[in-house]
């Protein structure tokens, strides 16, 4: 399956690509994908399908619109 993942601020640095499109396998949770990314695990993040906020655990699905964000604070 095809999805799109877009990866925003610093962790463009760790993924080394801003934009990429994916051929995953059907059963991808999106832990599995920001680990594929190079993303460690201990870096906080948001990570939104089709501009949701999703769950690690969740499955990604054909034709997803995945971004990864770091959390940010301040206003």
């Amino acid at each position: 399956m095809k999805v799109q993942v877009k990866v925003i601020g610093p962790l463009i640095y760790k993924a080394g690509f801003s934009e990429k499109d994916f051929d995953l396998d059907p059963s991808t949770t999106v832990n599995d994908l920001v680990e594929m990314i190079g993303i460690p695990a201990e870096r906080p993040r948001i990570v939104t399908r089709n501009g949701k906020a999703v769950l690690p655990e969740d499955r990604i699905e054909d034709g997803d619109k995945i971004a990864v964000s770091p959390i940010y604070s301040g206003g």
